[in-house]
C-alpha cells in the first residue's frame, strides 16, 4: 500500500507508506533497446523491492538554477554548486545564501559549467574545498580542478586555484564527467568523460589521455604515489582506472570502502562499476548501448572481453546516472549500505541494494515528481539530500 500528501508546489511534502520489502519482477517496464545477453543473472533488471519504513520527501526550496552538486557542511547546512559558475549555502529550512564569488570563469555551454564539489576533511579548520568545472583553454575546453577557500563570512572563495586539468583540449561541450571525492588519506578522486565525439571516444583506452578515465590526485593535483600506471611508458601517472564514457557519480562504499562509479551508457548500457586500480572498463570496445542514431557500437559488436570488467549492474533503456551515495545513516535502517543514485532521463532515485558487490534489488523513488535528479547526498542529521535540474532541493527521511 502506498499513500501520497502533495501540499504545495514550492514546498510540498510527500508522505509513503510501502509495504512488500521484495518482488521477482523488476522496476523495469520498458523494452530494451538491445537483445545482447548479460554477462551474470542480476547484472540489470533486478527484481523490485520496496522500502517498509514510512517517509517523507520534501521540497526545501525550488529557488536554485541548474545545480549540479550538493555536500553536506559540519554544521549540517549544505553546499550547492549550480551550472553557471555559482555556489550557494542552503539551510536546511531551505534558505538560501546569496551567491559565492570568487571561482574561475566557467564555460557552461552544453553538459559545461560548475560541476562536482567536496568538502576538505579539515574544513572545520583550514575552510577548504574543491570543485570541478569545464574550463576554456586553447584548443576548447576540458574539466579541470580548483580548490579555495570559504571565506569567514562566506561570500566569496579565497586563493583559488586551478590544480588539475584533464587534457587534451577538445572543441566541444559534452561529457566532462567531473565528480570529486577524498579518499581516507586526504587524496581526491576526480571523474572525466571523454568528451563524446567519435573522434575522442577511442581517448578512453589510451593512458597518454585523461579522457574517460578516473583519476587520483593530491590536493596539489599532483599523482598520487602508488598509483597504476606510475612508471608505465607514455601513461599518466595520475590515472587510476580507464575506459570510461561519462562518469558522473563517485563514492566509497561505508562498510568496505571500496570505490563505486556509475557512467552514462549511449542507447542503453548505463553502468555501475566496483573501480578498482589499474582496471579497464571497456567504453567503447565493450558496452550493453547502441548509438543515439540505433546502430550499434564496435567492430565486432561485444558486450565482454578478456581483460575489460563488467559493469556490477546496468540499465536498458537508459535511467542517465548522476550524482550517487551510500546510505550509512541510522535513521531508516533497511537503507544502511544501500546506494542511491540521482536519475537525470528516469526522473527517480534509484535505490540499489548491493551485497557482494552485486545488485539483488532495486527500488525507484520519487518518480511522481518528475524531476530530473542530479545529486544525492547524506546529510549530517541522516536523511538524503537531492538536487534537481529544475532547480529543487529535497530532504528525505523517515516520517
Amino acid at each position: 500500500m502506498q499513500k501520497h500528501i502533495l501540499f504545495s508546489l514550492a514546498f510540498s511534502t510527500l508522505t509513503y507508506v510501502s509495504c512488500a520489502q521484495s518482488a521477482s519482477t523488476s522496476v523495469e517496464t520498458k523494452n530494451p533497446n538491445s537483445t545482447y545477453p548479460s554477462a551474470f543473472a542480476g547484472q540489470t533488471r533486478v527484481g523490485a523491492v520496496k522500502t517498509q519504513t514510512p517517509y517523507a520527501a520534501k521540497v526545501l526550496t525550488d529557488g536554485l538554477k541548474s545545480p549540479w552538486a550538493v555536500k553536506s557542511l559540519p554544521d549540517g547546512r549544505l553546499i550547492i554548486t549550480e551550472k553557471s559558475g555559482v555556489m550557494r549555502i542552503a539551510k536546511v529550512s531551505g534558505e538560501l545564501s546569496k551567491p559565492i564569488t570568487g571561482a574561475p570563469e566557467v564555460n557552461s555551454d552544453g553538459q559545461g559549467g560548475l560541476l562536482g564539489i567536496t568538502i576538505d576533511p579539515n574544513f572545520q579548520k583550514n575552510r577548504m574545498i574543491y570543485w570541478t568545472f569545464s574550463e576554456n583553454v586553447t584548443g576548447g575546453t576540458h574539466t579541470s580542478v580548483a580548490k579555495g577557500k570559504l571565506s569567514a563570512d562566506e561570500t566569496k572563495i579565497e586563493g583559488a586555484t586551478v590544480i588539475y586539468q584533464a587534457t587534451p583540449a577538445h572543441k566541444g561541450t559534452l561529457h566532462y564527467g567531473g565528480r570529486i571525492i577524498f579518499d581516507k588519506s586526504g587524496n581526491l578522486f576526480v571523474s572525466t568523460g571523454e568528451r563524446s565525439d567519435k573522434v575522442t571516444r577511442p581517448q578512453a583506452q589510451e593512458l597518454n589521455s585523461s579522457l574517460g578515465k578516473i583519476v587520483h590526485i593530491t590536493t596539489d593535483g599532483k599523482p598520487v604515489a602508488g598509483n597504476p600506471f606510475i612508471g608505465k611508458e607514455g601513461a599518466k601517472p595520475e590515472l587510476y582506472s580507464y575506459g570510461h564514457r561519462n562518469v558522473q557519480g563517485l563514492t566509497f562504499h561505508p562498510v568496505t570502502g571500496e570505490l563505486f562509479s556509475n557512467e552514462f551508457g549511449p542507447r542503453g548500457g548505463d553502468e555501475i562499476n566496483h573501480v578498482q586500480a589499474g582496471k579497464n572498463y571497456g567504453w567503447p570496445t565493450i558496452t550493453y548501448g547502441i548509438e543515439y542514431s540505433g546502430k550499434q557500437i564496435g567492430e565486432p559488436v561485444i558486450q565482454q572481453k578478456e581483460g575489460m570488467e563488467q559493469p556490477v549492474y546496468y540499465w536498458d533503456p537508459s535511467v542517465s546516472p548522476s550524482g550517487m551515495t551510500f546510505y550509512s545513516g541510522d535513521m531508516i535502517p533497511e537503507w544502511k549500505n544501500n546506494l542511491f543514485v540521482g536519475c537525470l532521463s528516469g526522473m527517480h532515485i534509484a535505490r540499489l541494494i548491493i551485497e557482494n558487490n552485486r545488485v539483488v534489488g532495486e527500488e525507484r523513488l520519487l518518480t511522481e515528481e518528475s524531476q530530473r535528479f542530479r545529486d544525492v547526498t547524506q546529510g549530517k542529521d541522516g536523511a538524503l539530500y537531492a538536487v534537481t535540474d529544475q532547480g529543487r532541493l529535497y530532504r528525505i527521511a523517515k516520517k
